[in-house]
């Protein structure tokens, strides 16, 4: 195969898009809406391969998050805030709940992060500026 040449006719590239697309619905994020729907697809995805690079839907997971980002950069600011209310926030624009971020804290840490029992640690912060495409400085 040509590397300059896609890897069949266009009409049979756009059956084939149409065909994935009901399967999975990847758009161009062009609200809040798409932007949740892409949200959700990421976590799936992110739950789906575990840190597993190998999967084959890795590539995928980081075309998905690659569109967040893009949109997040653009379109979501961070309050200046105390940063318990940054990580709510952030957990409300994304949809997602405490146990979502079992990987960066268990639930307990977070819910005692937001109650203001706790603060949030160096660690904690770095893993939450990793996940949320922002600087550590919003939550420390």
């Amino acid at each position: 195969m040509n590397a300059d040449r896609l890897p069949g006719a266009f009409p049979d590239i756009a059956q084939t898009w149409a065909a994935l697309q009901t399967q999975l619905p990847i758009t161009p994020i062009r609200s809040e809406q798409d932007y949740q729907k892409m949200v959700r697809l990421a976590n799936a995805l992110a739950d789906h391969l575990n840190g597993n690079e190998e999967d084959p839907l890795a590539d995928l997971f980081a075309i998905v998050t690659d569109l967040i980002e893009s949109w997040e950069v653009n379109n979501v600011t961070i309050p200046k805030a105390e940063p318990r209310e940054v990580l709510r926030h952030l957990l409300e624009t994304h949809g997602l709940k405490q146990k979502d971020l079992i990987g960066i804290a268990s639930p307990t840490v977070v819910s005692d992060i937001l109650a203001g029992r706790r603060a949030i640690s160096k660690k904690v912060a770095k893993a939450l500026a990793v996940r949320f495409h922002t600087d550590v400085s919003a939550f420390l």
